[in-house]
């Protein structure tokens, strides 16, 4: 008898059928099993069985309209509840139509094939098939501009505790309106988890801040203190034999001020470390292009983003995240008790001041560019 090659001890694709009582974690392991469907069910597995674990912390970025589908809503701000994320980099376009839930503005489920001269005509703004009135962009306007330019927005501060002050106002919003927990600005604030954005002139939030600062009011983004305290994160998360997992919906600069925490703290900070332990990637960009979106974990090993001995914990899906986000929600409600909140916002200050000092010890700064001389 020939002997049985090692390659053949996988799960042998035989599914049961379909059935009504068919749980969606038991539709996941059982019928996605090859394709992106199999990429799915090993990062349903990533997550439950390793990333989530409370010794673990979870940094989620967010790319893509994915606030304006309702994911918002239906994953993003239940999985914070959960304590399942601990904290965030998100577009400041995702962090603006989050707003409109938590402000009760509606927006509706639409069509991709209409006439656009016809909705600007009629005021009616479109994100491929999600469409809204034109008044849902001025409401929020107002209302990010009246919020800021409040007392305690005159002064400079980074983007976590910029939103976390908003999430304050926004959580009073949801309030008012009885709309229970609906906008992940107010989850933010309520449950302590950091929330950055990496480009905070690039979205109508900062817009609005930039108009302010005309009649000389507004809050000044220390985009240096979101590069320090994102990597004080990570540098903590990794005492005492913690681990650190980034799960990154989509790519671009999200993805890259998440990840670019591995090289601060060892590039350039010159501190010890090997890269994040767990890396789980939604995304429909191609590697072969040179985009970042589209960049393996693999690639992230030679940045030092990604620990290289736990490249086996990486799993990357080519999948519209729409798709993924509430199959992956549902997988870790059926899998994975709920876990405590870090409250690593309440934390930020004594990381930092650690990561600091760390920092002083390996190095003075004085000395910083006598360590590898490269101007003549």
């Amino acid at each position: 008898m020939t002997k049985r090659s090692r390659f053949l001890g996988g799960t042998r694709i035989l599914p049961p059928p379909v059935g009504r009582k068919m749980s969606v974690s038991g539709l996941v392991d059982k019928t996605f099993l090859a394709y992106n469907a199999g990429r799915l069910r090993e990062a349903s597995r990533l997550l439950t069985e390793r990333m989530l674990k409370q010794d673990v912390t979870v940094g989620l970025s967010l790319t893509g309209a994915l606030t304006p589908a309702g994911l918002g809503v239906s994953c993003i701000v239940p999985l914070m509840k959960a304590g399942f994320i601990d904290w965030i980099v998100s577009t400041g376009a995702n962090l603006y139509h989050d707003a409109h839930f938590g402000l009760g503005l509606p927006l509706h489920a639409g069509s991709p094939f209409m006439d656009d001269r016809v909705l600007r005509d009629e005021k009616v703004v479109r994100i491929y098939d999600v469409l809204f009135s034109y008044d849902v962009l001025l409401d929020t306007d107002a209302f990010f501009r009246q919020v800021v330019d409040l007392p305690e927005f005159q002064c400079e501060m980074g983007t976590a505790e910029f939103h976390y002050r908003l999430g304050a106002y926004m959580a009073r919003r949801e309030r008012e309106l009885r709309m229970g927990d609906v906008s992940i600005l107010s989850a933010g604030w309520r449950y302590g988890i950091p929330i950055y954005t990496s480009s905070p002139g690039d979205s109508s939030i900062g817009m609005n801040v930039a108009a302010m600062q005309f009649g000389g009011r507004g809050v000044k983004i220390d985009v240096s203190l979101d590069v320090n305290e994102t990597a004080a994160i990570v540098h903590d998360a990794k005492k005492e034999k913690g681990k650190s997992a980034v799960w990154i919906l989509g790519g671009g600069s999200p993805k890259n001020f998440m990840l670019q925490t591995e090289p601060h703290v060892q590039e350039v900070l010159g501190l010890g470390e090997r890269g994040h332990d767990y890396f789980l990637q939604i995304t429909d960009a191609r590697p072969d292009t040179g985009g970042l979106s589209g960049a393996t974990p693999s690639e992230a090993v030679s940045w030092g983003k990604v620990d290289p001995d736990r490249l086996p914990d990486t799993v990357v899906c080519y999948l519209d995240t729409t798709v993924a986000l509430p199959v992956l929600c549902a997988c870790v409600f059926d899998r994975v008790a709920k876990r405590r909140q870090k409250r690593l916002y309440d934390r930020r200050g004594a990381m930092l001041k650690h990561l600091g000092e760390e920092y002083r010890k390996k190095v003075s700064a004085d000395a910083v560019t006598k360590k590898r001389k490269v101007l003549r």
